[in-house]
């Protein structure tokens, strides 16, 4: 078997000798050539096959890591085993699935996770929907379509989190909404504030009620005060010509009248108050006890339910205890907005799908992603249930797959740190370890 097993090593010993320099993607300082030389200098091969055969007979190579291990007891000399378990380590924090790549991105996809599940806990105790959907809006709001260049053109960057852009008139109170998030911020600082305020915005929709928002993350924050967009970008309340005023903002952002009226029915949730937006009620029936901060004026009576009720509400106007504002009697003034109002107001499945859509859209406004094409955090197992196997589905005769079997496919790609459109890096040093395995099993059955 011992004899069987030395061709094996000599071809581990050429393979690594011939490709220098595919080893020196794995380590600026050491390749895999240098180990494999030393490997053969420091021991005899009878000493070199006792300590690889423990490897060669495990039917798992579960990680680098347990092949460093394994190592511990065999007769090479200390310091070329020191060698092999750093080159180890710097080959696992290259790959593609490992912690230090997530970290090489804008944000840490499980950090994001976790800061998900923070802000959901945030709003069961402290009912901050609407002001961290007003948030995430607010810092993706002020993008620019006609401006090419980041950050100059605006949108989701992370702006918001400065002084000079807080104290913007249409920025009033956000600073407390910045003060819930800054804690988990600090608790996770493999999260960028732009991802941080998309994320509690979108979460926020969803724990209320709302429907699911397909989000991405991986964008990266700008880095001062001097970034910021100027004042004057987001919409106001009561404008002279409303209809104009929210078509030429939303169209500047490229959005279509479908859209601004999809995105304007998330006034079903918060209130408005007088002391920072100078519209509104001190107090109504609806507001008086909370939940949280007592005080302000509602668009709608459960204004921490994400529904199709401000459609409703603003269409009848019956009830002065809810608020109406200008930008909000438009959407069924105007021939337009009103096509798209009396169907939300009739169909919430349809409001949810458009406003869904648009949210999404709002929320990479102006952003720059880093990977380019964005992380996903929605591949653990608490989305939508997985759809059934459909043996036709993979079908030869069938001309393309289904959108949603497109989606399930993207998603177990994603999972794994790559992309259909992309193929994945390959970890040149565990791939050689393995082939090795195969070639040293294979060469003992023959022997036996």
């Amino acid at each position: 078997m011992l004899a069987g097993t030395l061709p094996a090593v000599r071809f581990l010993g050429r393979v690594l000798t011939a490709d220098q320099v595919m080893a020196e993607r794995l380590s600026p300082s050491t390749s895999l050539s240098c180990i494999g030389a030393c490997f053969l200098r420091s021991a005899s091969k009878r000493a070199m096959i006792r300590s690889a055969l423990p490897l060669f007979a495990t039917r798992r190579l579960s990680s680098l890591r347990a092949v460093a291990a394994s190592l511990r007891q065999s007769p090479l000399d200390p310091v070329h085993i020191r060698l092999f378990q750093d080159a180890g380590r710097r080959s696992l924090s290259s790959s593609p699935g490992s912690a230090a790549a997530a970290r090489s991105a804008a944000s840490d996809p499980v950090q994001l996770r976790s800061a998900r599940e923070d802000i959901r806990e945030l709003l069961k105790t402290t009912f901050c929907h609407p002001i961290l959907v007003r948030l995430g809006w607010h810092d993706s709001g002020t993008y620019d379509k006609n401006i090419e260049e980041w950050p100059q053109r605006g949108g989701a960057n992370g702006s918001l989190r400065y002084d000079v852009e807080l104290k913007h008139g249409a920025n009033a109170g956000l600073v407390n909404a910045l003060k819930l998030l800054q804690p988990i911020k600090d608790k996770y600082s493999g999260v960028t504030y732009a991802d941080l305020f998309q994320l509690a915005s979108a979460t926020a929709v969803e724990e209320a009620g709302g429907p699911k928002i397909p989000m991405k993350y991986g964008r990266v924050d700008v880095i001062g005060p001097e970034q910021c967009p100027e004042e004057g970008k987001l919409p106001s309340a009561g404008p002279p010509s409303p209809a104009d005023h929210l078509r030429e903002v939303f169209y500047r952002m490229g959005f279509n009248d479908k859209e601004i009226v999809a995105l304007s029915g998330a006034h079903t949730l918060g209130r408005s108050r007088p002391e920072r937006s100078g519209w509104g009620k001190s107090e109504t029936k609806y507001t008086k006890d909370g939940p949280g901060v007592p005080g302000g004026q509602s668009w709608t009576v459960q204004w921490l339910k994400f529904d199709n009720s401000y459609f409703k509400d603003i269409k009848e106007q019956k009830d002065e205890d809810l608020l109406v504002l200008p930008t909000d009697a438009i959407l069924f003034d105007d021939p337009s907005f009103k096509i798209y109002s009396e169907e939300y107001a009739q169909d919430q499945d349809l409001f949810f799908k458009d406003y869904a859509e648009a949210h999404s859209k709002l929320s990479n406004l102006g952003a720059k992603f880093d990977p380019p094409e964005g992380i996903s955090i929605d591949d653990d197992g608490k989305g939508s249930n997985p759809e059934p196997f459909q043996a036709a589905k993979y079908s030869s005769g069938k001309r393309e797959l289904s959108e949603a079997m497109k989606q399930k496919i993207r998603r177990e790609y994603e999972a794994v740190g790559g992309s259909p459109d992309k193929p994945l890096k390959s970890n040149y040093f565990l791939n050689i370890m393995i082939v090795v395995a195969l070639l040293a099993f294979l060469t003992s059955l023959l022997g036996n």
